[in-house]
C-alpha cells in the first residue's frame, strides 16, 4: 500500500513538473499530491490500530482552503491578464 502511494505521490509530482504551463493544470497536481497525502494519513492509523481521526481532518481542512485560494488567485490573474498562462506572467511588475 505504502508503495502505491508513493507511485501516486510521483505521478503527479512529474505531472506538475512536466505540464505547469497553465495555472489551473499546476492547481491540479497540487490537489492530487494533497489528496494522496490525504489518502496516506487516512490509512496510517488503520495500520497502528490507533485512532488519531484529527490528523487527516485538519488536512483536508487545508487542501480545500488550499483549493479555494488557488482558484481565486487563478480567476484574479485571468482577469488582470486575459490568460491563465503562467508563461506570460511576470512576478516581478507590481
Amino acid at each position: 500500500m505504502i508503495i502505491l502511494l508513493i507511485m501516486m505521490f510521483s505521478i503527479v509530482l512529474a505531472g506538475l513538473s512536466f505540464h505547469r504551463m497553465h495555472l489551473l493544470s499546476a492547481l491540479l497536481c497540487l490537489e492530487g499530491m494533497m489528496l494522496t497525502i490525504f489518502i496516506g494519513l487516512s490509512l496510517w492509523p488503520n495500520q497502528l490500530s490507533t485512532s488519531p481521526l484529527m490528523t487527516p481532518l485538519i488536512m483536508l481542512t487545508m487542501s480545500a482552503c488550499e483549493a479555494a485560494l488557488g482558484l481565486s488567485l487563478m480567476i484574479a490573474t485571468a482577469r488582470s491578464h486575459g490568460t491563465d498562462n503562467l508563461k506570460t506572467l511576470n512576478l516581478l511588475q507590481c
